[in-house]
């Protein structure tokens, strides 16, 4: 059980089952004895009823004559009681008709216990001694028996009725227990890289969860202070490199129109070019990426169909595509308005048709769907490369990260999909990677709200 909300609903449970449980084996023995003191009560009862029959003179009385005076006794209480009086060493005087001829068993050393007679059953019994007689009464104890099992039968529904009960209220009491658990776990779950001013509410109160929740809250403000001081020194360090690196593109430009420059050093300097312009693109996205987590970019968004994208971008999509000996396909569904920035938005769909032609294979095909419904703009691109598994999914929208094999020729920077991310984020949506249809290819989503609501 994975789930601490059961686990304390199973404990509370079987907590309160088993108190009921031992209560009512305590209960049930308490009573018994209670009942059997009863009997004995009863027995007690009896024999100075007995007594009072036999009268003072009952030594000077002969055995028929006690015999008569008992038996009116006994008749009357037929039912209810079984008597036998024995005078030690000599035999029995008298035992009642309710007996059938039989004797109370003797249990030795004991005056008062639960014995069996034959052809009548479970009694308790009692011993009396009056000299010379030994009066022994027995009470049936089939009342008592069938009292008890009712007694059973009666805690073992309440037992299962509190099982029922209890983990009811177990599971309610579990919930309102953990609301401050769900709390801190639904905001931690909010809080993220580009969202980390916000903090977990914490009650005036001074508990285990609530230092927890401030511990918490203090280790936000760590992180946040550390976010902040990267994305400076990231801001910071790209735009002191801008001014270098034009100073070097400028003087390898200088020198490619010197016509005295040999060959190989002609080539050297062509290469340094191109490293230049690669490292001046990185850092252009590097600003573009702190801009964006710092939320100081202001997208100009027009309220405009989907359809206005699509066009511009459509033809420049096919001859990328089939320059690359491949097949691009465009799907539109729905009408409608969408608040976006035309700029922005091709430049996410023509990084995606990018990386999806530098993983497709020759004569592949790349999809790109538009579906605008239910409120929302939905895009879709599919390729039909190799996929990536679930784990790589889940973070290949992260800055700097390559995954999966693309060309010799491809020279990304890894912040192509982190720049997608944030493009989308600042429209106010969502990006993610699937699999596509049959697990073949990979199906890049982006899910934007139509009201345009960022």
């Amino acid at each position: 059980m994975k789930s601490i909300g059961t686990r304390i609903a199973l404990w509370y449970a079987c907590a309160a089952t088993t108190t009921l449980a031992c209560m009512s084996v305590a209960g049930y023995h308490f009573l018994e004895n209670h009942l059997v003191h009863g009997l004995d009560l009863f027995n007690e009862a009896e024999f100075q009823q007995i007594e009072a029959h036999l009268g003072p003179d009952y030594r000077t009385l002969s055995v028929p004559f006690i015999e008569m005076r008992v038996r009116d006794i006994a008749d009357f209480s037929y039912t209810l009681f079984y008597i036998e009086i024995d005078v030690p060493k000599k035999g029995a005087v008298f035992r009642s008709t309710n007996l059938n001829g039989q004797t109370i068993p003797d249990v030795r050393g004991e005056k008062r216990f639960v014995t069996t007679i034959p052809d009548v059953g479970e009694v308790r019994a009692t011993e009396f001694q009056k000299i010379p007689f030994e009066v022994t009464i027995a009470t049936p104890m089939r009342p008592v028996r069938d009292l008890m099992s009712s007694y059973v039968e009666v805690s073992a529904m309440l037992l299962g009725g509190m099982l029922v009960i209890s983990l009811g209220i177990g599971f309610g009491l579990s919930r309102l227990l953990l609301w401050p658990i769900r709390l801190i776990r639904d905001t931690a779950n909010r809080i993220r890289s580009d969202n980390l001013s916000e903090r977990i509410p914490v009650a005036d109160v001074r508990d285990e969860i609530s230092d927890v929740a401030r511990l918490l809250n203090q280790m936000f403000d760590r992180l946040e202070s550390s976010f902040a001081q990267i994305r400076q020194f990231t801001a910071d360090a790209s735009h002191e490199l801008k001014t270098p690196l034009s100073l070097i593109r400028l003087h390898s430009e200088k020198m490619l129109s010197d016509p005295e420059l040999a060959n190989h050093h002609r080539e050297a300097v062509q290469v340094q070019l191109e490293e230049v312009e690669r490292l001046t693109r990185i850092i252009e996205e590097l600003l573009f990426l702190s801009r964006a987590d710092a939320r100081v970019m202001q997208l100009k968004r027009t309220r405009q169909s989907p359809a206005v994208l699509l066009q511009s971008l459509s033809q420049d999509a096919d001859v990328l595509v089939e320059h690359h000996g491949m097949r691009f396909e465009l799907e539109e569904h729905g009408e409608g308005q969408v608040a976006y920035e035309l700029k922005w938005m091709r430049q996410v769909l023509l990084n995606l048709l990018t990386n999806a032609i530098h993983v497709s294979p020759a004569g592949g095909r790349i999809r790109l769907a538009s579906t605008l419904a239910g409120g929302t703009w939905r895009l879709e691109v599919l390729d039909e490369g190799p996929g990536l598994p679930a784990s790589q999914r889940e973070r290949v929208f992260d800055r700097f990260v390559r995954v999966g094999s693309p060309g010799a020729d491809y020279h990304g920077s890894g912040l192509g999909l982190a720049i997608c991310r944030s493009i989308v984020e600042l429209h106010g949506g969502r990006i993610s990677a699937t699999t596509g249809p049959g697990d073949v290819g990979l199906r890049v989503i982006i899910e934007i709200p139509a009201d345009g609501a960022a």
